[in-house]
C-alpha cells in the first residue's frame, strides 16, 4: 500500500476478471482487509466503506483513497450491478470521513491503456 500526496493510504481495488457481485464483494473484502463477518451484500459494503474502524490498521486517521481499476469488464457484463456499485461508492464517500473513491483505468493494469493514443 502506498500513500498519496495528502497522506491518505492508497488501496487499489483491482476488478480485472470480476464478472459478478460475489466476485466484487470478494475483491473488496480482500483489498480492504474487511473482517470475516463482512456480509458480502450492498448494505454491508456501504457500511464497511463508511466505517473507519474496519479499515486497515495502517489508516489510523489518515483516510483512504480507494482506486478502482479494471472495472470496465464488470460494468459491461453486469451494468445494473455496476450502477449499484457506483452508488455504494458515492454514498460511502459522502457518509464516511476520509474516504475517497476514484475510478482508475477501466481496463486491467496488465492490459492496454484506457485512453486512445
Amino acid at each position: 500500500m502506498t500513500e498519496d500526496p495528502a497522506g491518505r493510504l492508497v488501496v487499489t481495488l483491482d476488478l480485472d476478471g470480476v464478472t459478478d457481485k460475489a466476485g466484487l464483494m470478494d475483491r473488496c473484502a480482500r483489498a480492504l482487509d474487511l473482517p470475516d463477518w463482512f456480509g458480502r451484500n450492498w448494505d454491508a459494503l456501504a457500511d464497511s466503506l463508511a466505517d473507519p474502524s474496519v479499515w486497515p490498521r495502517e489508516v489510523a486517521g489518515r483516510g483512504v483513497l480507494l482506486l478502482v481499476r479494471g472495472w470496465r469488464g464488470y460494468a459491461e457484463t453486469r451494468p445494473d450491478e455496476w450502477a449499484v456499485a457506483e452508488e455504494v461508492f458515492a454514498e460511502a464517500t459522502d457518509r464516511g470521513p476520509g474516504l475517497f473513491v476514484t475510478l482508475g483505468p477501466g481496463e486491467s493494469s496488465k492490459g492496454a491503456a484506457d485512453q486512445p493514443g
